[in-house]
C-alpha cells in the first residue's frame, strides 16, 4: 500500500483532509465499497481527486530508473499525478471527518464497543486528527533529511503543551469541520477537548515558553526538534484541603497519550557509575556500571496554515528484559528480581523529585544525563546519517544547533565531548571547537539556588569520565584566566578563579598548584572562654593561697581543642560550565540580559563580551488569543481589517487608532465579560464559591515562590478588608469596587513557606468569602491544580494580573505577555520583561510601584543594619493576621519571614514591607481607574495593541539569526 502525502497548495489548508483520507481508505481496502480490487483503485482514484492526494516514493525502497519508468507506465495513479495536482482543494466536509471518528472508534479502539461516551469521542478524535498531522509530519522528516539542512535541537526538562486537540485542529484549519462532525455524532467539540488531559511535562514559565517556541518553529517553517523527557507523573496533581497544599500523583498517563507514537527503533544506551580504564594508546574506555535503555516517544508538533509539522521527541527509560532476575522471581525475591527495571524506570517517573535525600540529587543527576546523552546519540546518529559516507566533523556545527534551555541540560557539553573523543575518535583540540561552536545557553534566572551546582563526589561516583573532561576544560579555563590576567596581581587573579572556575573548593590543576602564594595560616589561639585579653595580668587566688597570673593558670589547665572547621563541599558549577562551553550566552528580557552581564557572569563578560546576548521572550497568539479567546480574536479581525495579525502581530498596533470608539468599546466590554462568565462556572465547580462576573477579576497566577510575592498580594487583600470592616455598608460601596482575587499555582512539595503562603491564602478565603458584611464586594479565591487549560481560561478573563516580583529578581516572564495580549492591565514592578510591556503599552496604561532593581542591594544592607521603618499600615496588617480572625493558626512561621534584620529565613529578604506601602496606593489607583468604564476600556485596548511584539514568532527569527543560523524550510 503507498504513502500518501499532499500536493502542493497554495494555501496553508492543505492538510486538512487527510485524517478522512486514511481511515477512508482504510474502509476501501477492507472491501467495504463493494467493488473489489477495481472498485478500490476506482476510490482511490476518487479519494485522490477530492482531497488533493498522491503516493509519496518510499524512501527506502532503490530503484534504477527503468524500472521506475515501468512502473508509472502501468500505475494508472501514478499517470494521474500531475494532473491531480492542479485540482482545485476541496476541504473534508463534517460527514467524512464523523466517518473518520467513528472509524477510529470502532478499529483504534481504547475503549469498550457498547457506548461512545465523551472519553471515547476524544481518543477517537484526536487519532483522526492525528492522521492528518503524520502526512505532514512524514514529509517534513523526508524534506529535511534529503536537503541536509542545519536543525536547531531544543533542549529542555519541561514542555508545558497544554491540550493538544484544539490546537491542533485550529492550525489545521479544521475547528468547524470537526465541530460540526462532532455535532452529528451527538457531541460538542468544546466538551470533548475538556476530556484531554494536560500533559504533565513542566511545571512553569520555562516549560510554557518550550512550547511556545516549538509552535512558532513549526509556523515559520524552521527546521527544529524538542527533545524532552516523558514524565510519567508530572510534577504532582494539586489538591487543596484545609491544611492547605496537598499532593498526589498526576495521572495524565493512565489512559494512553493518543498524539504520541512509541518509535521502537529509536533506542540508546545510557551508562551509570562504572570506571574509566586508559589504553596504552591513551584511549580512554568507560565501563562496567549500571546500563539502561532510552526509546523514542514522538509527539508531533503542527505549524499554523503550513505544512511543517515537526518532532518534540521524549525520552522515556527501561532496562533490557534479560535484566530481569526469572531464577530470582521464582526464588521468591520478587522485588529483588526486579531491582533493575525499576531503577531504569524510575529515571522518568517524575519531573523535579525531592533533592533533599541524596537518593533525589542521584536521581535528579541522572535525568539531566538521560536527556543529555539519548539526545545528542540520536542527534550525532542523524547526522552521520544525513552525510552519507563522507563525514566531516567539522561540520557538525555548521548542520547542528544545540539550545540548553536553563543548566538542566549542561551536561551536553562534557557528554558530546566523550562521545566525539572516545566514540569518534576525534582529538581534544577538535572535540572542544566542534562542541563550543555547537552549543548556546539561556539563562533564564538570578537567583543563586537556581544556578545548579551538583556534588563532584557525586559526580565521579555517577559519572566517572564526565568529571575527567570536565577537569580538562577547568584547567583549560584556568590557562585561559592566567594568560588574560597575568600573574602580577595575585589577588585580582584569586578573585577571578574563585568566580570564574567550574570546580568551586577544589586545588588549581598541578601545572597551576605554584601560582598563587598560599598565605600562612594563623595560629589557633587558645580560648579563654569568657577571660579576655585585658584579663591577662590579673591575679586569682586559688585554694592553696598562692597567687597565679591568668597565664599561669591557663597553663596548668588542658588545653581545650577547637572543633574542627569541616572543609567546604567540591562543586561542578553547571552554569559557568554553560558559559566556558557554548558560543552564546542569552537573558530572557532587557533588564535581565543587563544583570546577567553586570553581576551573574560580570566576570565572563569582561573575557567574553561577544557570547553575551539579549532575546526577550515571547509567546505564541495562536493558543494565547486565537484559540483561548475566540470572541476577542473576531473583533480584533474585523476591526484590524483580516487574520493576518496571528502571523503578523504587528497588525495588532492598529487597534489604536481605535481606542476610544465606542463600539469598539462595547464589542469589547462583551467579549471579557463572556468570558469572565466562563470562569465564573470554573470557579464554582472547582472551588464551590459562587462569584459575580460584573465584579473586577483581579488575577495571580504562577508558581508559588516568596521573590514572585503572593504573599504581598494577600496581605494586600487583607489590608483591604480589614479597611472594609472597619467602615459602614455605604462606605465601603463608595470607596471600593467590588473584586474578586484570583490565585493560582503549585508550591513545590518541599518549599515550606511557599505551602505556608497557599494555605494563608485559602484560609483568608474561607473567612472573606462568608462574611455576610462583604458579600459580592470581596471574594478570594485558590484555584487548584493550575495548569495550561485553566490559564487558557482565566487570562482571557482577566482584567488585572499581577507582577509583583522583587525587582531584579524575574528573569522575564511569559504570562504578563499573556495577559496584556489579552487586554488585562498589569500592576507590577520594574522586573522582568514588565519593563519593556511597559514602554510598549504606555506608561498610562500600567500600574507601577514598588523599588527598583539597582536599589535592592542598598535596601537589604540598611535592614540589616536596622535602619527600616516599616509602614503603619504594615504593622497593622501583621497584627490583625495575627489577632486570630483567619482561623486558629498563629501564621508566626510566615510573617516571621518579614521580621528582624538578618538570619535565615527572616529580615524580608524579598522586601515585602518596603514595597508594602507603595503596592496599597497604587491599588487604589487601580480602584480609580476601573470606575471610569470608558478610560479602563481604552487601557485594556492599549495592552492588547502594545502586545505585538511579544510573539515568540519575533524571539524564534532572532534566535535563528543571531545564535542558531538556521534558516526556514518551506516543504514543497
Amino acid at each position: 500500500m503507498a504513502t500518501w502525502r499532499y500536493s502542493p497548495m497554495p494555501s496553508g489548508t492543505e492538510a486538512v483532509s487527510s485524517c478522512n483520507a486514511v481511515a477512508r481508505f482504510a474502509d476501501f481496502s477492507r472491501g467495504r465499497n463493494g467493488g473489489g480490487r477495481r472498485g478500490i483503485r476506482a476510490d482511490r482514484l476518487m479519494l485522490m481527486r477530492k482531497w488533493q492526494l498522491r503516493p509519496m516514493k518510499r524512501s527506502l525502497s532503490v530503484r534504477n530508473a527503468s524500472s521506475e519508468q515501468q512502473r508509472k507506465a502501468k500505475d494508472p495513479i501514478t499517470q494521474q499525478e500531475e494532473s491531480l495536482g492542479r485540482c482545485n482543494h476541496f476541504p473534508p466536509d463534517a460527514s467524512s471527518i464523523a466517518s473518520s471518528i467513528k472509524h477510529h472508534a470502532e478499529f483504534t479502539p481504547l475503549f469498550s464497543p457498547e457506548k461512545f461516551e465523551p472519553s471515547k469521542a476524544f481518543f477517537a478524535t484526536a487519532q483522526s486528527v492525528r492522521d492528518a498531522l503524520i502526512i505532514n509530519w512524514n514529509a517534513t522528516y523526508d524534506c529535511y533529511e534529503r536537503l541536509n539542512v542545519k536543525q536547531a535541537y531544543y533542549l529542555s526538562m519541561e514542555f508545558l503543551q497544554g491540550r493538544a486537540l484544539l490546537n491542533a485542529i485550529g492550525n489545521l484549519g479544521l475547528t468547524g469541520a470537526y465541530a460540526d462532525a462532532l455535532s452529528k455524532l451527538g457531541h460538542n467539540l468544546e466538551k470533548i477537548a475538556a476530556q484531554e488531559p494536560d500533559a504533565a511535562l513542566g511545571n512553569g514559565g520555562l516549560g510554557r515558553l518550550a512550547s511556545c517556541f516549538l509552535d512558532s518553529l513549526a509556523t515559520l517553517n524552521y527546521p527544529a526538534w524538542g527533545y524532552g523527557l516523558r514524565y510519567k507523573y508530572g510534577l504532582f496533581k494539586q489538591r487543596i484541603t484545609k491544611d492547605g497544599q496537598e499532593e498526589v500523583a498526576e495521572d495524565w498517563l493512565e489512559m494512553s497519550n493518543p498524539w504520541e507514537i512509541m518509535r521502537n527503533d529509536v533506542a540508546y544506551p545510557i551508562k551509570f557509575y562504572g570506571k574509566v580504564l586508559t589504553d596504552s594508546d591513551g584511549k580512554k574506555h568507560w565501563i562496567g556500571g549500571e546500563d539502561i535503555k532510552a526509546v523514542a516517544y514522538d509527539v508531533p508538533i503542527p505549524g499554523y496554515e503550513t505544512k511543517t509539522t515537526i518532532s518534540l521527541r521524549l525520552w522515556s527509560t527501561k532496562a533490557p528484559s534479560g535484566e530481569f532476575g526469572l531464577s530470582v522471581f521464582n526464588s521468591g525475591k520478587h522485588t529483588q528480581a526486579a531491582e533493575a527495571l525499576y531503577n531504569a524506570e524510575k529515571i522518568c517517573h517524575v519531573l523535579y523529585p525531592g533533592d533533599e535525600s541524596l537518593e533525589g540529587k542521584t536521581l535528579r543527576l541522572k535525568q539531566q544525563y538521560t536527556l543529555c546523552s539519548a539526545s545528542l546519540q540520536d542527534i550525532i546518529a542523524r547526522f552521520e546519517r544525513r552525510s552519507g559516507t563522507k563525514i566531516r566533523w567539522e561540520e557538525f556545527p555548521e548542520k547542528v544547533a544545540v539550545q540548553m534551555n536553563d543548566t538542566h541540560p549542561t551536561l551536553c557539553i562534557p557528554e558530546l565531548m566523550r562521545i566525539l573523543i572516545d566514540v569518534k575518535g576525534l582529538r581534544w583540540k577538535e572535540a572542544w571547537n566542534i562542541t563550543q561552536r555547537t552549543v548556546a545557553y539561556t539563562n533564564h534566572t538570578v537567583l543563586p539556588e537556581a544556578l545548579e551546582k551538583w556534588s563532584l563526589e557525586l559526580m565521579q561516583k555517577l559519572l566517572p569520565r564526565h568529571v575527567e573532561i570536565i577537569e580538562m576544560i577547568d584547567e583549560e579555563l584556568v590557562r585561559t584566566i592566567v594568560s588574560e590576567c597575568g600573574t602580577a596581581d595575585s589577588n585580582l587573579l584569586e578573585k577571578k578563579l574563585k568566580q570564574m572556575r567550574i570546580l568551586e573548593n577544589v586545588e588549581l590543576p598541578p601545572a597551576f598548584s605554584d601560582l598563587l602564594v598560599k598565605r600562612k595560616a594563623s595560629p589557633v589561639a587558645v580560648s579563654t572562654d569568657e577571660l579576655d585579653e585585658s584579663e591577662d595580668d590579673e591575679e586569682l587566688k586559688p585554694a592553696d593561697g598562692k597567687s597565679k597570673s591568668v597565664k599561669e593558670c591557663i597553663k596548668g589547665k588542658k588545653k581545650k581543642i577547637p572543633e574542627p572547621v569541616p572543609e567546604p563541599p567540591k562543586l561542578v558549577r553547571m552554569a559557568n560550565l554553560c558559559v566556558v562551553g557554548g558560543h552564546a550566552v542569552n537573558g530572557v528580557a532587557a533588564i535581565h540580559s543587563e544583570i546577567v552581564k553586570d553581576e551573574v557572569f560580570n566576570d565572563f563578560y569582561q573575557l567574553w563580551p561577544e557570547k553575551f546576548q539579549n532575546k526577550t521572550n515571547g509567546v505564541t497568539p495562536r493558543r494565547w488569543i486565537r484559540f483561548c479567546n475566540p470572541d476577542l480574536s473576531k473583533i480584533i479581525t474585523s476591526w484590524t481589517g483580516s487574520e493576518d495579525w496571528v502571523l503578523n502581530t504587528e497588525k495588532l498596533s492598529k487597534l489604536r487608532q481605535f481606542a476610544d470608539n465606542e463600539d469598539l468599546q462595547a464589542q469589547w466590554r462583551t467579549a471579557k465579560r463572556n468570558n469572565k462568565l466562563k470562569v465564573a462556572s470554573l470557579i464554582k465547580e472547582r472551588t464551590g464559591y459562587i462569584v459575580s462576573p460584573d465584579s473586577m477579576f483581579d488575577i495571580q497566577v504562577k508558581r508559588i515562590h516568596e521573590y514572585k510575592r503572593q504573599l504581598l498580594n494577600i496581605l494586600g487583600i487583607v489590608y483591604r478588608y480589614k479597611m472594609m470592616k472597619e467602615m459602614s455598608a455605604s462606605e465601603r460601596n463608595k470607596k471600593y469596587v467590588p473584586r474578586v482575587c484570583i490565585f493560582g499555582g503549585k508550591a513545590f512539595a518541599t518549599y515550606v513557606q511557599a505551602k505556608r503562603i497557599v494555605k494563608f491564602i485559602t484560609d483568608v478565603g474561607a473567612t472573606v468569602n462568608h462574611d455576610p458584611d462583604i458579600g459580592d464586594l470581596l471574594k478570594v479565591i485558590f484555584v487548584p491544580d493550575y495548569n495550561v487549560s485553566v490559564a487558557e481560561l482565566l487570562i482571557p478573563a482577566s482584567e488585572l494580573s499581577q507582577h509583583i516580583s522583587t525587582a531584579g529578581m524575574e528573569a522575564s516572564g511569559t504570562s504578563n505577555m499573556k495577559f496584556a495580549m489579552n487586554g488585562c492591565i498589569l500592576i507590577g514592578t520594574l522586573d522582568g520583561a514588565n519593563v519593556e510591556i511597559r514602554e510598549e503599552v504606555g506608561e498610562d496604561n500600567f500600574f507601577l510601584f514598588g523599588a527598583r532593581a539597582n536599589e535592592i542591594a542598598g535596601l537589604r544592607k540598611e535592614r540589616a543594619q536596622g535602619k527600616f521603618v516599616p509602614d503603619p499600615r504594615f504593622e497593622e496588617v501583621k497584627k490583625f493576621v495575627r489577632s486570630g480572625v483567619f482561623g486558629s493558626s498563629s501564621y508566626n512561621e510566615l510573617l516571621g519571614a518579614l521580621e528582624g534584620n538578618e538570619g535565615f529565613g527572616r529580615a524580608d529578604y524579598f522586601l515585602v514591607g518596603k514595597d508594602f506601602p507603595s503596592y496599597i496606593d497604587c491599588q487604589a489607583k487601580v480602584d480609580e481607574a476601573y470606575k471610569d468604564r470608558k478610560r479602563w476600556t481604552r487601557m485594556s485596548i492599549m495592552n492588547t495593541a502594545g502586545s505585538y511584539n511579544f510573539s515568540s514568532d519575533r524571539t524564534i527569527h532572532e534566535y535563528a539569526r543571531d545564535i542558531w543560523n538556521i534558516k526556514p524550510v518551506e516543504l514543497p
